[in-house]
């Protein structure tokens, strides 16, 4: 007796279930995981000193403590300038690519900033930056010299290449908040107020100047000015207007009555500013 042929799933209304797919090797994972192991534990067992390989030639470093993975360098050198010292936290995937990427703290004095940084033979990008203390511990990395005060820097970004004709920036963005800010070449080094710097240069040529918006943040002086940083030039000019308030020194009102002699007031009665200096 023959037997009925079996009937076909699609007659039914039934699909075929899809194929399992094969299961993947799990040893490249564990390759992988064991390369990264071994390389995060060599690389904490390298000392800081080692990070000088990877610096530009304008940057010197000494006084070295702990491991290239989180270290320390003691003194801290830029064009020969005093640099203060500076703390780290590497991030290992950029060794890699033969650059430094870290978590950085700055001190010079008593200034300290915190904020990342990464750092190569030809360039330098900062970001994050946030701190700050008294402005007369920058002497050295072009403050004027007798400026006194104290200073709240917020930094966005800042990017600059080195060359050998030095450093060239090319973007900043931030602000930098100065108080109780004086001079003795000033009134008689009078208090002069606080005032607030902008920059908003997201892109700078080889030979653009860094400009910043000046503005006062309460004092003896009402200040609406612009600030332009030549780094090709290593000076910086300042213009716009002041005008005094009420309660000015008596010193600074009689220096802004000398200046009102040369350049003439407007209808609001604010002075024109126009000064350059050198860094």
């Amino acid at each position: 007796m023959r037997t009925s042929p079996s009937p076909r799933r699609g007659a039914s209304g039934q699909t075929p279930a899809p194929p399992i797919p094969p299961a993947r090797p799990f040893w490249p994972y564990a390759l992988l995981m064991l390369v990264l192991a071994v390389l995060t534990v060599a690389v904490s067992a390298l000392p800081a000193s080692l990070v000088t390989r990877l610096l530009p030639a304008a940057v010197h470093t000494e006084d070295f403590s702990g491991s290239i993975w989180h270290g320390s360098a003691g003194r801290v050198t830029v064009n020969a300038r005093d640099a203060g010292s500076v703390e780290w936290r590497l991030h290992p995937d950029a060794l890699l690519r033969l650059r430094v990427a870290a978590d950085l703290h700055w001190v010079r004095g008593g200034f300290v900033l915190d904020g990342a940084a990464g750092l190569d033979r030809n360039s330098l990008t900062v970001s994050g930056v946030q701190g700050g203390g008294p402005i007369e511990d920058l002497r050295g990395l072009g403050l004027p010299a007798g400026w006194r005060g104290s200073a709240q820097i917020h930094i966005n970004e800042l990017r600059a290449a080195f060359s050998g004709a030095g450093i060239t920036l090319q973007a900043a963005v931030g602000d930098i908040a100065v108080s109780d800010l004086s001079t003795p070449q000033v009134a008689q080094g009078a208090n002069l107020g606080g005032y607030s710097l902008r920059f908003a240069d997201a892109a700078l040529g080889p030979d653009s100047d860094a400009t910043a918006q000046i503005t006062d943040t309460g004092g003896p002086l009402i200040v609406e000015a612009v600030i332009h940083f030549s780094a090709k030039q290593r000076s910086a000019m300042l213009s716009g207007t002041v005008m005094e308030r009420a309660d000015v020194p008596a010193a600074l009102r009689t220096e802004l009555d000398d200046l009102a002699r040369l350049h003439a007031r407007d209808a609001q009665g604010r002075l024109p500013i126009d000064f350059e200096f050198t860094y």
